[in-house]
């Protein structure tokens, strides 16, 4: 396949010449994705039947506040069109959106969520929306979120026979203890996996969270969709001991990174007492985070002066920082997949994780990386203390971490999705 084909499915991140957010709620882009890779040496496989579909994909939050499952979504989308796929994308949308978004994106009337204001919520279907899918005519509904839009989108799909496929990117149910709502988690996953149901088709992040649902007791057929990596742009090669320096951190100090949104539901608390421990255990070290969020001012005071805060970062400026950590420490448990886990793979980071259906899949404990159980801070402590004072088994899981990250290849991937849409158009033929 040429490269002005490959440009023509580039990452969204980086795309040219397209137009900003219309008065009519409707972003239209001008021109496809260009100059990024979707990965070394990577082919977009052709799919004949592409060309047939019609997708609606419905999201809660597309490109207002950048997170793991939207970079997919977009990529998802991105990737469609490049194959021949007609798409659009109905979602809230915020004034100031986080990131240019792939595709056509029609804008859902929503509210702020309180106590979340960053995050938006559509309370349904106004007949506007519904109006411009039915011109659209979908011959596929894409639902990725149990929210009010797209059970509302999953009900327009069952009425006129168009099949629903439903995406799994986290785990909602999991968010609740975080604010003191425990209670709600049984009433909470009931009704999720009473959505998930309905579907025709429900698409988990990896073999462990494909058990939990139907462990959980979802009815509908459940298949895979993963994830990718770009493994040209997070690479080990990226490691810069000038950067580092920069930072005001000493070549001998080994840094402890966490990416993603300073959140409760991230884990921070479990973080900020396993870097406790690890102070009072001596072992020497810093923290990166890179990221921000509503946590970030509390986050800061938990960790103290030797932690480095830089904000959030895309490109190769993220690649950067990854590489040049030391030891990854994600104590979340509400990733489905856990999308920092493979850049901090391929960039040859040994990672410290609590068991969760995301880690669960992608690291292998002793091999590149440390799997433990949740929220015991000592525990935690005495695994990166490991890491780090042990020379040999950090190397040997620097190269592990990086081998097993190859498998993960953005286009066979994003054609596994295109599969399933053409095996249901068939089906509901």
């Amino acid at each position: 396949m040429d490269q002005q084909t490959l440009d023509d499915a580039a990452d969204f991140s980086q795309k040219k010449g397209a137009t900003s957010l219309f008065d009519d709620g409707v972003f239209r882009s001008s021109s496809l994705y260009r100059g990024v890779s979707w990965g070394a040496n990577a082919e977009l496989p052709t799919s004949a039947n592409a060309k047939y579909l019609r997708v609606a994909l419905f999201s809660g939050n597309y490109n207002y506040t950048k997170d793991g499952a939207n970079q997919a979504l977009n990529k998802l989308v991105a990737y469609l069109e490049a194959v021949g796929a007609s798409v659009r994308v109905y979602s809230p949308t915020a004034d100031v959106p986080a990131f240019e978004p792939a595709g056509t994106l029609i804008s859902v009337p929503s509210v702020a969520i309180p106590g979340r204001s960053e995050y938006r919520c559509s309370l349904g279907m106004p007949a506007s929306i519904r109006r411009d899918l039915e011109v659209f005519a979908p011959n596929i509904i894409h639902v990725s979120a149990p929210d009010f839009l797209c059970k509302a989108a999953t009900k327009f799909a069952q009425k006129r026979g168009v099949p629903v496929v439903a995406s799994v990117h986290t785990r909602f149910e999991n968010y609740l203890k975080y604010y003191k709502l425990g209670w709600l988690e049984k009433p909470l996953k009931r009704s999720i996996n009473n959505f998930y149901s309905k579907c025709d088709r429900v698409l988990a992040p990896n073999a462990c969270m494909l058990d939990i649902l139907k462990d959980e007791g979802v009815q509908a057929p459940i298949g895979i969709w993963g994830r990718g990596v770009d493994h040209t742009l997070f690479a080990p090669r990226k490691r810069d001991m000038a950067w580092r320096r920069s930072l005001g951190v000493a070549d001998s100090e080994h840094v402890v990174l966490f990416v993603g949104r300073l959140v409760r539901e991230k884990g921070l608390e479990t973080f900020a007492n396993a870097i406790t421990t690890l102070e009072r255990l001596g072992t020497a070290h810093r923290v990166l985070v890179v990221g921000d969020g509503p946590g970030r001012d509390c986050f800061a005071e938990r960790l103290g002066s030797k932690a480095i805060f830089t904000g959030f970062l895309v490109g190769e400026d993220l690649a950067r920082a990854y590489a040049s950590a030391d030891v990854f420490l994600n104590p979340s448990l509400t990733e489905a997949f856990g999308n920092v886990m493979l850049e901090a793979m391929a960039s040859g980071l040994p990672a410290v994780c609590a068991k969760a259906s995301g880690s669960n899949s992608l690291i292998k404990h002793d091999v590149n990386g440390l799997l433990l159980e949740p929220d015991n801070a000592q525990d935690f402590a005495n695994a990166l203390t490991k890491i780090i004072m042990d020379d040999i088994s950090r190397a040997r899981m620097k190269e592990a971490a990086r081998e097993l990250s190859l498998v993960f290849s953005w286009p066979a991937i994003l054609q596994a999705v295109v599969d399933h849409y053409t095996d249901l158009c068939i089906v509901s033929k």
